[in-house]
This record gives C-alpha cells, sequence and structure tokens, in this order.
C-alpha cells in the first residue's frame, strides 16, 4: 500500500495542476528568444537539452545532498545563494522555492513540514536544496525526486515555449516525448552528484537569463 501511495503521489506532484509557481518562469527561453538565441524548433531543441544538462549539474547536487543530510539545508541554501550569481535566477530559485513550500505544507500538513518551515524562514529558500528537504519528508524516493525535478524543468521550458509561440502544442509534445533519452542520460550522469559537484554548463543563456529585467515586455518573472 507504501509503494502504491507513493506512486499516486509521484502523479499527482507532476501534475500542472500542482501550484508551485513554475508557469510564471521561463528559465531564461524568453529572454535567449527575444535576443534571436532561439527562433525555431531546432534552436528550441538544443535550449531543452542544454537547460536539462544544467538542472542535472545546478540542481540535482544541491537535491540530492539536502534530501540525503537534511541537518545541512541552511549549509547548502547558502551555497545555492553564492552559485546563482545571475539575480533572475536568483529570485526565481527563492520564489519557485517558497511556492513550493507553501503547497507542500497546505496539501500535506504535518508536524515535520512545521519545523521545515521554521528552519526556512531565515533563509533565501532556494527551490533546489528546499526540493530535497521537502521530498524527504514528504516521501518520494530520490530517485523518484531526481526524475520529478529534471521532467519539471523540461515542461516549464516547453510550456513557455508555446506561449511565446516558438512552437505550437503539438511540436512541444512531440519534444516532450523525444525527452526520454535525454532524461535517462542525465539522470544517469548526474544522479549521484554530490553538492561538490554544483556546476554552471550553460553560462551564455546563464548571461541572457540575467538580461531579463531589460527586456522591452515580458510574459515571464525569468
Amino acid at each position: 500500500m507504501v509503494a502504491a501511495m507513493s506512486e499516486w503521489l509521484t502523479w499527482q506532484i507532476v501534475d500542472s495542476a500542482f501550484p508551485t509557481g513554475a508557469f510564471a518562469h521561463s528559465s531564461g527561453l524568453e529572454s535567449a528568444w527575444q535576443h534571436g538565441e532561439v527562433r525555431d524548433s531546432a534552436e528550441l531543441h538544443a535550449f531543452v537539452r542544454g537547460a536539462l544538462l544544467q538542472t542535472g549539474y545546478g540542481v540535482l547536487p544541491l537535491l540530492n545532498a539536502a534530501y540525503r543530510t537534511p541537518e545541512r539545508f541552511e549549509e547548502l541554501d547558502a551555497r545555492a545563494d553564492t552559485f546563482l550569481l545571475n539575480t533572475v535566477a536568483n529570485r526565481a530559485s527563492r520564489i519557485q522555492g517558497r511556492s513550493l513550500l507553501m503547497t507542500t505544507s497546505r496539501v500535506w500538513p504535518s508536524a515535520a513540514l512545521t519545523d521545515a518551515s521554521q528552519r526556512v524562514a531565515n533563509t533565501c529558500a532556494h527551490v533546489a536544496p528546499l526540493s530535497g528537504l521537502l521530498f524527504g519528508i514528504v516521501g518520494p524516493s530520490l530517485v523518484t525526486a531526481q526524475m520529478v525535478c529534471l521532467f519539471a524543468n523540461v515542461r516549464l521550458v516547453l510550456a513557455a515555449a508555446v506561449r511565446l509561440g516558438i512552437v505550437g502544442a503539438y511540436e512541444a509534445q512531440r519534444l516532450q516525448a523525444e525527452c526520454g533519452p535525454w532524461l535517462d542520460e542525465v539522470l544517469d550522469r548526474c544522479g549521484a552528484l554530490t553538492d561538490e559537484a554544483l556546476a554552471q554548463t550553460m553560462p551564455i543563456a546563464d548571461i541572457l537569463q540575467a538580461r531579463h529585467d531589460q527586456l522591452y515586455s515580458r510574459l515571464f518573472q525569468s
């Protein structure tokens, strides 16, 4: 019964109706599009693959460490803050982290989540280490938590691509289906990484995202 509940829990977390605030973000795609770096489906493919690898090296190490050693959360949150030099990405990480905390606390109220909320209150609440801390409390296995993180990142970028008009809904879903091998590859490569392996693998996209606040018009917060 526990395994069945865990599987249903996973479906709930990855459902687009689960309110984490990610819908308001594009992971830098909007800025890349307006700067002419992502103009069509082929360039979107490359951006998605790059964003997925960046999630593997820039998010999973912190998620893994916080899941395995929750007592280190404050240290890992500070490391995330130092790592995210890009102001836009740093702000987005804080917003999404607090949205995730609020949602999990309301959906699965418990003493453990109340304690976590108190711990997080005086931190930056960056989404990567906070995801590890919260998923460790809520119940998905570490591998499941990693898969949720990677899948959600791909879906976020593709949903933004549709709203920006870069591709249509059918093309986005076709690309989502093609991402299976990429997801497996990144999960295999980054699933065991510790916070010592934290790395920036997409520096140009990071620079473009940093210019998001200077865009003339914006649909997304990042």
